[in-house]
């Protein structure tokens, strides 16, 4: 090994832009184009495998070692392979053995002759049987931080001198190393505004509402429970039926906390793909499955330093659960097809209009889950809980509907808000809001007009001594006056047979004219015989 060869090494090196390319350009340059038999770098990296790591009784502090990140090499006998990451030294504590000294120290270590000197060799019957004749080992130092180590095994003997260049090779190593990073970190931060910002296009919706809006007690009790658990780190469960808003109070918990500045990735569980769901939760690498055509970041990584929201989280599959609650316990992940683990900080909130507890008892939902997402459960009430809101919401959905259809909003009259409050609302506040929207667009005059747009079912029925008490001056808004009719009107023709003519016709028995019931008929379309 010489300073030519070293130089075209480093050139080479520096050429490249992706820490992995470096590293490997950089043992894999160092074997082919000198005598070197083996050359490794380790780079310093938080403890990560201490319960299995073979030098785990040496190390003094699991905090952080060294990582084998990169290896090449020629074995006389063919048969090994010295590119593994996964051996007995690819971890080194810090001020242990050569490499962790290096590695502590920032100072290098040469072995001219390893036959001789024993102390820096572990395996000497390796290096007989594989012809070592020297070692040396240097820093990569980028700004007075020590990177990691560059260790080379030589079959020929090597001199200070050659130590030297070894020694210069390394600082440029180091730059190599220091500006690939840098250069990773861009991307990856590149990436990070594109993902959010494809993901929080998603989200936005021009007749968003502002807040969470009403002050019904039953509204309060929840405003109540957001403003303690809002600035914790706590995992929240939001449940209630379809439509209550649990994304609204999701975003009302992210905003209020330490993490509003940052963004609120949502994951609505119940229209990803199943095949998907791992891809779309921690992302993927490039060939790791048809139509991977390129790296990709998942949700998790979108929602770094921020807040997930898993929307119907019940629909999560049943063997992706583990890989959610791992991620939800250590903060760590893999990428489909990659054995990079990253690390991730998120607040997760969960939704679901499910009865989880029911999912855990059949077997279909994890227990261990369950109790890590619901560590502060939040009941959402039905709108039908909340009848005293129903008059702000309206007016509320109203203006917005008005702008967004660029009409004049009409006038929420006593007796539609007087409807509105005697619907049992299965869709909850998003079928109100579709209501209103749809009853801005047909209403013609200045009144809103809600005939039609409520299912006749879901209007309570008064009762036959409710009906017999009701006084003269109460008032009976449109929509229950017409489903009267429409009612009475059909039981006079199930009397009648269907006939309407005649003295036993449904005429005779509702005391009206047979042309009138007629139009009537058509008006309410109800079907006749004749």
């Amino acid at each position: 090994m010489n300073a030519e060869v070293l130089q075209a090494v480093a050139l080479a090196v520096a050429a490249e832009r992706s820490v992995d390319r470096v590293l490997k350009q950089i043992v894999d340059g160092l074997v082919a184009r000198s005598s070197m038999a083996l050359a490794r770098v380790w780079l310093v990296a938080p403890g990560d495998v201490c319960g299995a790591c073979p030098l785990r009784g040496e190390c003094p502090d699991q905090t952080s070692c060294l990582h084998l990140s990169a290896s090449a090499g020629t074995p006389l006998d063919g048969g090994a392979d010295w590119s593994r990451l996964d051996g007995t030294f690819r971890r080194f504590p810090l001020n242990r053995r050569k490499i962790g000294r290096i590695g502590a120290t920032g100072e290098g270590i040469f072995v001219e002759d390893v036959t001789s000197d024993h102390e820096w060799i572990v395996h000497p019957e390796w290096a007989r049987r594989e012809r070592i004749r020297s070692f040396g080992g240097q820093p990569l130092v980028f700004r007075d931080e020590i990177l990691g180590v560059l260790g080379v095994f030589s079959r020929e003997p090597c001199n200070r001198q050659t130590f030297a260049w070894l020694r210069a090779f390394a600082d440029h190593a180091a730059i190599a190393i220091a500006h690939a990073r840098a250069l990773s970190e861009i991307h990856q931060l590149k990436e990070q505004l594109e993902l959010e910002n494809t993901y929080l296009r998603d989200e936005i919706r021009a007749d968003a509402p502002n807040g969470i809006i009403g002050t019904s007690p039953a509204l309060q009790k929840v405003l109540e429970q957001v403003s303690i658990v809002a600035p914790t780190m706590a995992t929240v469960l939001v449940t209630g039926e379809s439509g209550t808003g649990k994304e609204l109070v999701a975003r009302a918990i992210h905003d209020r906390s330490s993490r509003g500045q940052h963004p609120l990735i949502t994951v609505n569980c119940a229209s990803i793909s199943r095949d998907l769901f791992e891809s779309e939760f921690f992302g993927h690498v490039k060939g790791s499955f048809t139509g991977a055509l390129r790296d990709r970041p998942g949700r998790f990584q979108a929602a770094h330093g921020g807040t997930l929201f898993l929307d119907e989280v019940g629909e999560i599959p049943l063997d992706l659960q583990g890989k959610l609650l791992r991620v939800l316990q250590e903060g760590r992940f893999e990428r489909v097809g990659d054995d990079v683990t990253r690390q991730v900080d998120v607040r997760v909130i969960a939704a679901t209009n499910r009865a989880l507890e029911q999912d855990v008892a059949s077997g279909r939902f994890r227990s261990d889950l369950f109790y890590r997402l619901s560590v502060f459960p939040i009941q959402l009430p039905p709108l039908r809980e909340r009848s005293g809101d129903i008059r702000l919401l309206a007016t509320h959905f109203l203006e917005l509907a008005a702008r967004r259809y660029g009409r004049r909003a009409p006038r929420l009259t006593a007796a539609a808000c007087q409807t509105l409050e005697m619907y049992r609302w299965p869709g909850n506040v998003r079928e109100l809001q579709h209501v209103i929207e749809r009853a801005v667009l047909l209403s013609r005059g200045n009144d809103l007009q809600l005939d039609g747009m409520l299912s006749e079912t879901e209007i309570p029925r008064p009762s036959a001594e409710a009906l017999e008490s009701e006084s003269v001056l109460s008032v009976i808004p449109e929509i229950e006056w017409r489903r009267r009719e429409r009612n009475n009107i059909r039981h006079a023709l199930q009397l009648a047979s269907g006939r309407i003519y005649g003295p036993e016709g449904a005429a005779a028995m509702l005391g009206v004219k047979p042309t009138t019931l007629m139009s009537r008929i058509k008006a309410l379309g109800l079907a006749t015989t004749g």
